[in-house]
């Protein structure tokens, strides 16, 4: 009965970090105003390009790192044990702390190992705020956005991403095909309080 009550208390907490997303996402709108792909070095563990600037998977790594889940470390250290098991797209022979995690097959990687894989739906109501939905835009160009907590006047959940113009909240969940649909589970880190 005790471990009952503590998977059930594990998995409310759990909830609520996942919804606080798209209010953390949302602190970029105007911040980051514009659409940069450039290659950076960065700081690790949690390095980030300038806060003007960025790409969709940006959006995704600054929300989650103030839950104090960084993308660029999970990212990198599963892709040292297990660098096979990951899209070679780039020629890479080893991983590359200071892109990896910014390039969304490598995150749908991640979150399909993490076991954060749901079903892609054309269903608006199975789009819970916080919710991470990858899709292809010009045709192929893999793309990630964060489900909002905010919705159209059909009911349709808005989506906060870059998409070229910097951070932004609109609707357009369905606008292009949609390649994954994930609910990440975070946990605090050790000795960290959220």
């Amino acid at each position: 009965m005790k471990n009952a009550l503590f998977l059930l208390i594990a998995l409310a907490v759990t909830a609520a970090a996942d919804s606080r997303l798209p209010a953390l996402a949302r602190r970029q709108i105007g911040v980051t105003l514009e659409y940069d792909p450039a290659y950076v070095r960065l700081d690790y563990p949690g390095g980030d390009v300038p806060q003007d600037r960025g790409v969709c998977t940006d959006v995704v790594i600054r929300a989650m790192r103030l839950l104090n889940f960084d993308l660029q470390k999970e990212v990198h250290e599963d892709m040292k044990q297990n660098f096979s098991r990951y899209p070679k797209r780039w020629g890479l022979k080893r991983p590359d702390k200071n892109i990896d995690h910014r390039r969304v097959p490598n995150l749908q990687t991640f979150f399909k190992r993490k076991g954060w894989s749901l079903p892609v739906t054309t269903n608006k109501a199975d789009y819970k705020p916080g919710d991470l939905v990858t899709c292809t835009v010009a045709g192929s160009l893999p793309h990630i956005m964060i489900v909002s907590d905010r919705k159209a006047a059909d009911g349709t959940p808005l989506i906060i991403h870059n998409i070229g113009a910097g951070a932004e909240e609109e609707d357009c969940l369905f606008t292009f095909p949609l390649t994954g649909h994930y609910r990440a589970r975070l946990s605090p880190a050790p000795g960290k309080k959220r």
